[in-house]
C-alpha cells in the first residue's frame, strides 16, 4: 500500500485502503488511523530521505510510531516508499516457565534485541540462548536440536542459501565475530526457528508431562473416593 503526503488533502492511501499491524501495546491486529502527520511544506523544502509518521491504534488508542522512506517529490505531494520500519514492535510471545533458568534470561533479552531492530545483537544472544539450552539438554542435546531445526527447515520449505546463517548461528564453534550479519528478513528466520526449537526440546515436553500428571492426579483422588465410599 503506498502512502501518500499531499500538500492540501495530508496523508493518503493507495485506493483508500487502511493500514493494519500487529499493536506493540495491546497486541491486537488492527486498523491504524493517522494521528500526526509532518508539514508537507517543510518536507518539499527540507527533502529528508525519511519521513516519521505516527498512527493511533483502532483497538487500545495508543500511538505508533512508523517510519517511511520517501521515494519521489513533486511539486505538491511527497511519495513514500511502501515498506516502513516500526520504531516499536510487538513483544514476542512465548511460554518461558518451560525453559531452564539460563535459557529463558538469555532468549528474553534475545526478543529485547529482536523488538528493537538490533538483529545482529539478536543472534549473538541466540547463539548464546542455544548454547545455554544444549548444556540444559545433556548429552546429544546438541544433536537433538541440531535435528529439530533441520526438521523445522523441511517442514517451511527454506532454502539452504536462506538457511545457512541460521545454523551458522546456532550450532557453528567459530568465535562470536564471525558470526554473519543478518538482515531483517534472515533475523525474522531465526527468530521463528528459536522458538520451534525451544519448543520441539522443552516446552512440548514440560506440556505432555504436566497434563499427564494431572490426569493422573484426578485418577487417583476418584479412585481414593470410590475406596471411601465402599
Amino acid at each position: 500500500m503506498t502512502h501518500v503526503l499531499d500538500r492540501d488533502q495530508g496523508l493518503l492511501a493507495e485506493d483508500g485502503e487502511r493500514l493494519g499491524l500487529e499493536c506493540p501495546y495491546c497486541g491486537v491486529f488492527a486498523h491504524m488511523s493517522p494521528q500526526s502527520v509532518p508539514a508537507v511544506d517543510a518536507l518539499l523544502r527540507d527533502q529528508p530521505k525519511h519521513v516519521g509518521l505516527v498512527f493511533q491504534c483502532d483497538a487500545c488508542k495508543a500511538p505508533v510510531f512508523l517510519r517511511f522512506a520517501v521515494r519521489n517529490y513533486s511539486e505538491n505531494q511527497v511519495e513514500l516508499y511502501r515498506n516502513f520500519v516500526e520504531l516499536e514492535r510487538p513483544k514476542e510471545r512465548f511460554a518461558f516457565s518451560y525453559l531452564p533458568k539460563d535459557t529463558e534470561i538469555l532468549f528474553r533479552e534475545a526478543l529485547a534485541c529482536y523488538a528493537g531492530n538490533n538483529f545482529n545483537a539478536f543472534a549473538s544472544m541466540c547463539r548464546r540462548s542455544a548454547a545455554s539450552a544444549f548444556a540444559a539438554l545433556g548429552e546429544g542435546g546438541k544433536l537433538r536440536a541440531f535435528d529439530e531445526v533441520m526438521t523445522a527447515q523441511q517442514i517451511a520449505g527454506i532454502d539452504d542459501d536462506s538457511f545457512a546463517p541460521i545454523k551458522v548461528v546456532l550450532f557453528d564453534a567459530g568465535a562470536e565475530e564471525n558470526l554473519p550479519l543478518l538482515s531483517r528478513a534472515q533475523a525474522g528466520i531465526l527468530l521463528e526457528v528459536m522458538k520451534d526449537m525451544f519448543y520441539q526440546c522443552f516446552v512440548r515436553r514440560g506440556k505432555l508431562t504436566r497434563a499427564i500428571k494431572v490426569r493422573r492426579f484426578f485418577v487417583e483422588e476418584s479412585q481414593a473416593d470410590l475406596a471411601t465410599s465402599a
